[in-house]
């Protein structure tokens, strides 16, 4: 499947499509999609197209059996964190956490200044990084604050521009501009959109925040039509948001497949302007996401029934992505596009724990209280030592204090504390080590993500909790964001016109191969992402 680089298109179509699926067995329904193969002619006016998606095909396809998400090349055991933004970053280019500087989608940065500040003289830097649905305009609102009347019908009539829908006042400020940072400008390198651009390319991409902003690159132009529903928006007619009711999720991610289609048929996402088919477009699905995280829903058993069996609401919902993509390649086909195009289907994170019976929920508030508490004890004046926690079914913690005698203390005390969660069955499961088997600290933690100790972004004590465990006080049964396998293991398969049939490929790959070989299908050259020279990352085996 790879592409020459004398592929000679500059009208090459890459549809990029991503779930945020789990470790899953093998399924019929990773059959996927109608594509040539870019570099299966040498003729300028060739069109090439390369969509990361699945359904069933009577093309070739590739799939990868053992792939993992942000796996470092130099360093294989740095697979994480295993969460939204720096999965979903690492697909478009080519680079994990470190060569980003994306760590997680609510993170911390040393060096930038809080939202609103004007003069930063004599103001401590250190702030959250929020790259959640808090940045809306209106987090309440479908639109993300749009103001569109006539929601959620009318939500194809968002802006393909949802940056102007962030609200500047909730952004980080740079100390050298007193200016506030914008998460395209908070990217570190460019991405494929970047590149696509540059050659003159039509691209595009649908997801589930306004904040994902970010895959336009440091240049904040890399795509022309960015849709981004809010999904933690009220759910017109549900209880909650959009994750809280899996039917309400179906209806979320059929208003981003409608927006492809559109696209697909050489409009843009809302259907009011022909401009092509773009050259790189797709989305995120998020169905099969909450299948596995709510205990039930319509009915129906949520997460899994036996160790790697998904239960029925996810077996419901994997049938829903693929109806829905038999949908968008099905379009293709009526488009005449199918010949010409691409397909790779992909998850930005698996969930943890696949074993119901491993699950140990700990709520990890009365842990940070314990921390601090017992630093402020040791160190009398001194305010809290934990600027910052992100804890799912990992452990990552900034400190106030990045001095290593700080970074030790926190490693220890975490390592010292027992109590209580709550399994599966709401039973009480007993807990060593605040669920952690394993922490970075200080100059540990640097070096696991291969940064200068000291970085303004890499978090100081990075916690790789024990196989089961949760960090919550509610009910969720799955999270993500850790170093399992269940976290790191993904589907991947490449599919086109002009792969061999049916090839399952054992050599280990990582998803952040995706972005190079995008480019390499497109005819463009893979080295033209930073992350590439920065990493040496190799394209997908295809072939």
């Amino acid at each position: 499947m790879h592409t020459p680089d004398t592929a000679s298109t500059t009208n090459g179509r890459a549809i990029c499509r991503n779930t945020a699926t789990p470790p899953l067995r093998p399924r019929e329904s990773f059959d996927h999609a109608h594509a040539d193969t870019p570099g299966s002619t040498s003729s300028p006016k060739q069109e090439k197209r390369n969509l990361l998606d699945n359904t069933s095909a009577e093309t070739g396809k590739v799939t990868h059996e053992h792939q993992r998400t942000l796996n470092n090349t130099q360093l294989p055991t740095v697979h994480h964190p295993s969460d939204s933004f720096p999965g979903m970053v690492a697909q478009l280019t080519d680079g994990g956490p470190g060569t980003t500087g994306v760590y997680y989608d609510d993170t911390y940065n040393a060096a930038l200044l809080l939202a609103g500040t004007t003069d930063g003289k004599g103001v401590k830097p250190g702030v959250e990084v929020d790259l959640t649905e808090d940045l809306d305009k209106n987090q309440d609102a479908l639109d993300a604050g749009q103001g569109l009347a006539g929601l959620p019908g009318s939500i194809l009539q968002m802006t393909g521009r949802p940056q102007t829908l962030l609200n500047p006042a909730k952004l980080p400020v740079d100390p050298r501009t007193c200016k506030p940072v914008h998460p395209h400008s908070y990217l570190q390198v460019n991405t494929v959109f970047e590149v696509a651009r540059q050659a003159g390319l039509r691209t595009a991409w649908s997801d589930k925040h306004a904040a994902y902003d970010i895959l336009n690159g440091p240049s904040g132009e890399g795509i022309q039509d960015l849709f981004t529903p809010e999904i933690n928006s009220n759910a017109t007619g549900y209880n909650g948001d959009w994750t809280k009711d899996n039917k309400a999720t179906e209806q979320y991610d059929s208003y981003k497949v409608q927006a492809v289609l559109n696209e697909i048929d050489g409009y843009d996402h809302s259907r009011s302007e022909q401009v092509g088919t773009p050259a790189v477009f797709g989305l995120n699905f998020q169905s099969v996401s909450t299948a596995q995280k709510l205990k039930s829903s319509q009915g129906l058993q949520g997460g899994y029934v036996s160790k790697g069996v998904p239960g029925p609401l996810v077996e419901k919902n994997l049938e829903f992505v693929d109806q829905q993509l038999g949908a968008l390649t099905e379009e293709l086909r009526k488009q005449h596009l199918d010949g010409s195009t691409t397909v790779i289907l992909s998850a930005k994170h698996g969930q943890s724990p696949i074993d119901p019976t491993a699950l140990n929920r700990i709520d990890d508030g009365p842990l940070l209280d314990g921390l601090n508490a017992a630093w402020k004890a040791a160190h009398p004046g001194a305010g809290d030592l934990v600027a910052h926690a992100v804890d799912d079914d990992g452990v990552l913690l900034w400190l106030n204090d990045r001095s290593a005698a700080a970074t030790e203390f926190a490693k220890n005390y975490l390592l010292a504390q027992s109590g209580t969660g709550v399994d599966i069955n709401g039973k009480a499961r007993p807990f060593t080590h605040s669920g952690v088997e394993k922490i970075y600290a200080g100059e540990e933690a640097a070096d696991h993500f291969h940064v200068t100790p000291g970085d303004a972004r890499v978090p100081d004590v990075v916690g790789v909790a024990q196989y089961g465990v949760v960090y919550t006080g509610g009910s969720k049964i799955a999270e993500h964001g850790g170093a399992h396998a269940d976290d790191l293991n993904v589907p991947l398969v490449v599919s086109g016109a002009a792969t061999p049939g049916g090839v399952r490929q054992d050599e280990k790959v990582e998803t952040k191969q995706i972005a190079p070989t995008i480019l390499k299908l497109l005819g463009l050259k893979p080295n033209a992402l930073q992350a590439v020279r920065e990493e040496h990352t190799r394209v997908l085996p295809t072939r």
